[in-house]
Order: C-alpha cells, then structure tokens, then sequence
C-alpha cells in the first residue's frame, strides 16, 4: 500500500526552499532541591525566549557520571535548549563568547564545578 502523504511529502520537496544552517544551544543544569537551581534554569528560560524568540525545555532527564572514587553518580538534568537564527561557522566567536557568558553566570549562580554548554550545528527545513 503506498503512503499518500510520501507522495504528497515528495513533490513538496522539489518546490520547497534549501535546508537553513543554524546553531543550537543546549545547557544542562542538575535539577537539585536548592531554589537557586530553579530561578538559574528560569533565568536560562528567559534569556533564550527573549533572545531567540523562544526555547524547549526537557526535565528528569537521566544524567550519570563517574565520580573521583570511580562510583557511579546518577542525578536528573534538565536540558533547556534554543535554536539560534545565526549560521555556527560564521558566527562562532559570537557564539563562542555568548556561551562562555552563560557558563560563568551559571557557575556563578549555583555551586557546581561545571556547566555543560554544547553548542552545535543543525538543519532547518523552512
């Protein structure tokens, strides 16, 4: 049986426009019991929604590490995430610069070691 929509989606392909390059950032914050993480992913909410025009947000999810005494860790993270209208080759100081302020002010805000912040490259179907 042929997929109706598979057609559809086929011939929309040849008329649709190029794929848009894009920069994603994701920063993942330990979910702890302490308000200050929860004002901190607020924060991150906000600047994201105000600054890109909005941003997804994933909790619970499962994060696990080794710890210095080789023992397993094991804590939920939330990821909040924002596509950036800005090309990552072309802007990657920009980017590079915009990151490394949203790392020192979550570690400024909470009491972790780090923060991971990724930043990469994807594809837009506009």
């Amino acid at each position: 049986m042929r997929c109706v929509a598979c057609d559809h989606s086929k011939s929309e392909r040849r008329n649709s426009l190029p794929l848009s390059k894009r920069a994603r950032i994701e920063i993942y914050i330990p979910e702890r019991e302490t308000s200050n993480y929860a004002v901190l992913e607020s924060v991150f909410e906000q600047e994201f929604l105000h600054t890109f025009g909005g941003c997804t947000v994933i909790r619970n999810i499962k994060g696990m590490y080794l710890g210095s005494d080789d023992k397993t860790d094991v804590e939920p993270v939330s990821l909040v995430y924002s596509d950036t209208p800005f090309d990552f080759e072309e802007n990657f100081d920009a980017i590079e610069q915009y990151t490394e302020e949203l790392r020192a002010a979550a570690l400024e805000a909470s009491e972790e070691e780090s923060i991971l912040i990724v930043v990469h490259e994807i594809y837009h179907s506009l």
